[in-house]
């Protein structure tokens, strides 16, 4: 499966403008032969608590996943793209999956917020998700839920054998991306892609270096750290059922002495 990563800077008081570059890319995208876009986190209004409260948009308002949808149907791709979620008087930051018919397949609230950072604003999602597009199955995380092991290990176990995680991840923690983006992959013998942001949302400079990991945990494909592009690779289920036929450590797994 042909797929790609757009990593963009976005706008934290202009949604249309946002989704007008996610309509160019993924039109472009389209164009290429490539199946499945994937955009980071909360690229609608990005990461600025006060635009958030603001701006997010509950899914029944014809809002930002009405035009993810329209996307999606008129370039005839899959897109998955973190947004915001709100419902009554909660909001969530979400990740949506929109197939090529404009449908929503799939929609992950984050279960782990950094509270310390202002995310005090979201509640907190509780549920595991996961989703079959062509012959893979995704697991759906987000920014923060990859320094979670048991999460990752939990979405695998689930049938997870692409974990794709929207994210808006700042600079002075890149070597942990760096890191923990190819240990999951690696330690989980899937595919990881990470899909960050560049520029600033509010006092945060975001660090780009977004990825496709192969299950052996190499890097497959990457973006800078500081400008807007988009980055293609190819999934292959043979190199994963290989992987996972050489080293099974999930049969290995002692789960009768440790909780999961």
């Amino acid at each position: 499966m042909k797929i790609a990563i757009a990593q963009i800077a976005c706008s934290t008081s202009d949604v249309e403008r946002n989704l007008e570059k996610i309509a160019r890319i993924s039109k472009d995208c389209s164009c290429q032969g490539v199946q499945l876009v994937v955009f980071p986190e909360l690229v609608d209004t990005g990461y600025v608590m006060e635009e958030i409260e603001a701006r997010a948009s509950s899914y029944q308002s014809g809002g930002p996943l009405e035009s993810l949808k329209e996307i999606a149907r008129s370039n005839d791709i899959f897109i998955i793209a973190g947004i915001t979620e709100r419902e009554k008087d909660k909001i969530f930051n979400s990740a949506v999956v929109v197939d090529p018919s404009g449908d929503l397949i799939a929609n992950y609230r984050k279960i782990h917020l950094y509270t310390p950072s202002g995310e005090d604003v979201f509640h907190s999602g509780d549920n595991l998700v996961t989703v079959p597009i062509d012959d893979f199955t995704l697991g759906l995380m987000i920014c923060y839920d990859l320094r979670f092991p048991e999460m990752a290990r939990s979405l695998a176990i689930k049938g997870a054998e692409v974990l794709i995680v929207p994210t808006a991840w700042p600079f002075p923690r890149v070597e942990h991306w760096q890191l923990l983006t190819r240990v999951r992959a690696l330690e989980n013998q899937c595919y990881l892609i990470g899909a960050n942001r560049v520029g600033r949302d509010g006092k945060f400079t975001l660090c780009g270096n977004s990825r496709i990991v192969d299950p052996h945990g190499v890097i497959v494909s990457s973006a800078s750290e500081d400008q807007e592009e988009v980055i293609v690779g190819e999934l292959e289920k043979d190199k994963i059922d290989f992987i996972r036929k050489r080293m099974p450590v999930f049969s290995h797994r002692r789960s009768d002495i440790y909780e999961n």
